[in-house]
């Protein structure tokens, strides 16, 4: 009997399907596009100096001062106030020669098609200055402010930088995306979610598959995991996603994103003090330090769920919960009221002036006290179902 000729079988490596790429790394024409930025800049640095002229560089000013409210947007942008940094100048040397290294360390990563950490941007430009004691910074906080100036003058991004942040963030749900090549079902995340990188632009991050009709941002892990554990994101057919207090640029991106292109709505559940409103503020409108990136980040249809400070009655909460309000709460309460867009928002005066008057702020953890469950089963259910919020 002749012997059947077996064909070998082609097996197919995990990556023989997909074309691997560096991780993190924005698109080509983009990063040709930031390395033409930067030597823009160091171009025009290098003419003055050849010129005999002071070397400079204007940097538009990142303050409240030069932020305005875009009534028609809805979001903070960025004025047209600059400063300008001269070499020869004693007060601003030190910050001419930081900026000059940033931007070299970032046109190196861009060239290398590689991400570096803040921190280890920080590392990769500290050095101790030939013939001196002095190193070129003294703290990470130095390098992280020089990189920001850097992004506003340039007109670029920290993505578009190759720079990332520490990741803090997380999300699970009912959506699947594509990290960088590979396929995450955030359906089948476990206990631990899928944690939200630092770099989030379509390039490296696309949305392949979502049935959510909403997404819940909660402030704290702690109370994600409340609701990742009773599987209220399965329940009520959301995505559930938590910032770890102030959410950094990778969580308020990705939400922009999701809520952008696949036009899901954002309800926010944040603590009753002035920080918890203020969060809402920056994922609602942007943050006024960078207000030059409120166009990709900022969400003016989010809504706020709550807590609010008329819970701690309609919920019949006990005194424990009780967290005494302290001048600094105070005072920021009172510039929260002020901001444009929350001064003509009768629901919002009413809100932040029944706080002040109760004389005492409250975490969402407040609502365990009613049950283990109660956050999750009972009052965000029914302000949802009720579509009772604060916009």
């Amino acid at each position: 009997m002749a012997k059947k000729t077996r064909k070998k079988s082609k097996k197919k490596t995990t990556t023989g399907s997909r074309t691997v790429k560096k991780r993190g790394v924005v698109s080509k024409e983009r990063d040709r596009e930031t390395a033409s930025k930067i030597n823009s800049m160091t171009n025009a640095i290098v003419k003055s100096s050849l010129a005999q002229r002071d070397p400079f560089v204007e940097i538009p000013i990142r303050s409240v001062n030069n932020m305005k409210y875009n009534a028609k947007k809805r979001i903070l942008e960025m004025g047209s106030s600059k400063q300008r940094r001269e070499l020869f100048n004693a007060g601003q040397a030190r910050k001419f020669m930081q900026m000059m290294l940033i931007s070299r360390g970032c046109k190196d990563l861009i060239e290398a098609e590689k991400t570096l950490s803040l921190r280890g941007m920080y590392y990769m430009s500290l050095h101790t200055i030939e013939g001196t004691n002095e190193k070129t910074f003294d703290e990470q906080t130095e390098s992280d402010g020089i990189l920001e100036d850097l992004e506003v003058t340039i007109d670029g991004l920290r993505e578009e930088l190759h720079v990332f942040a520490k990741k803090r963030g997380t999300m699970v749900g009912n959506i699947t995306v594509i990290d960088n090549g590979d396929e995450i079902d955030c359906r089948r995340m476990g206990t631990g979610g899928y944690a939200i990188p630092s770099i989030c632009e379509p390039s490296v991050i696309q949305f392949k598959k979502s049935e959510a009709d909403f997404i819940l941002h909660v402030e704290k892990d702690t109370v994600w995991s409340r609701f990742n554990e009773d599987r209220f994101w399965e329940k009520h057919n959301c995505i559930l996603t938590e910032g770890s207090g102030q959410p950094p640029r990778g969580v308020r991106r990705m939400l922009h994103r999701l809520h952008k292109e696949l036009k899901i709505p954002v309800y926010c559940l944040l603590d009753c003090d002035p920080w918890g409103h203020y969060i809402y503020s920056v994922i609602k409108q942007g943050s006024i330090n960078l207000a030059f990136e409120s166009q990709r980040m900022a969400i003016p249809d989010a809504k706020f769920l709550g807590i609010r400070a008329g819970d701690f009655e309609r919920c019949d909460l006990s005194n424990d919960v009780k967290i005494d309000l302290n001048d600094r709460d105070i005072t920021r309460a009172k510039q929260i009221m002020n901001y444009p867009w929350f001064e003509n928002k009768k629901p919002w005066q009413k809100e932040i002036k029944t706080m002040l008057r109760n004389g005492f702020k409250m975490e969402v953890e407040s609502l365990i006290t009613k049950d283990i469950s109660y956050v999750s089963e009972v009052y965000v259910p029914e302000r949802l179902k009720e579509a009772d919020f604060l916009d």
